[in-house]
């Protein structure tokens, strides 16, 4: 009268157990249920997000030589000394975080941390040294409509430092998640993502503070 239904097959403790395990949520390979992307796409990202920069930045120098050729209302402004300083603390910045990722590679974690922190405290020491340089000018009454040279002055080392602002977020975030990062054959993707972002900051620095060095 019935028709025939098999009698559901429950799996076996080990299979089930095993399922679980590997379920979203649970064991070490996930957290929270998010998957992982392969570490490829994050390194195309940051790749995909650099390449809009390298155009505005470039966009900025092409404008920066063609207006002070052409003008003749543009006035050379005093370079401050604490400019120096700055570049200064970027370089050593970026080699601070490459020890970091030798350090990391050779599983040395608390140098990696040390190394970290010092790059990270010299980006810090790189935008409050860009403040000072602000207030000197404008305490020499130097604005940004004061002259070409001084609206472009503000404009490159701004934009510089508010995209550098998110690397140091990116460094700070690194930074707190030390004791969890996730080490494969001694790299970390978030590491490696950071410092590459880092250092193309720094190279834009040097390619702006070369503009203003051979513009004089």
């Amino acid at each position: 009268m019935f028709p025939n239904i098999e009698p559901l097959k429950q799996p076996a403790k080990g299979t089930a157990d095993m399922a679980s395990s590997r379920a979203p949520g649970y064991g070490v390979s996930e957290h929270r249920g998010a998957r992982r992307l392969p570490p490829r796409a994050y390194y195309t990202a940051i790749l995909v997000a650099l390449a809009p920069m390298v155009m505005l930045f470039a966009a900025f120098g092409s404008s920066y030589i063609v207006r002070q050729g052409l003008s003749n209302d543009w006035r050379e402004m005093s370079m401050p000394p604490v400019l120096w300083v700055n570049t200064l603390l970027l370089i050593l910045s970026s080699l601070a975080l490459e020890g970091a990722r030798r350090a990391l590679k050779n599983g040395n974690t608390a140098a990696f941390k040390r190394y970290w922190s010092t790059g990270t405290v010299l980006g810090l020491g790189f935008v409050a040294g860009q403040g000072v340089v602000w207030w000197q000018l404008a305490s020499q009454g130097i604005y940004v409509h004061t002259n070409p040279s001084s609206s472009f002055f503000y404009l490159l080392t701004v934009t510089h430092v508010l995209h550098l602002l998110g690397g140091v977020g990116a460094l700070t975030w690194v930074l707190s998640k030390t004791p969890r990062l996730r080490v494969e054959a001694g790299r970390c993707v978030s590491v490696d993502v950071s410092a590459t972002y880092w250092h193309f900051m720094d190279g834009v620095w040097l390619f702006v503070f070369g503009l203003f060095l051979i513009g004089r």
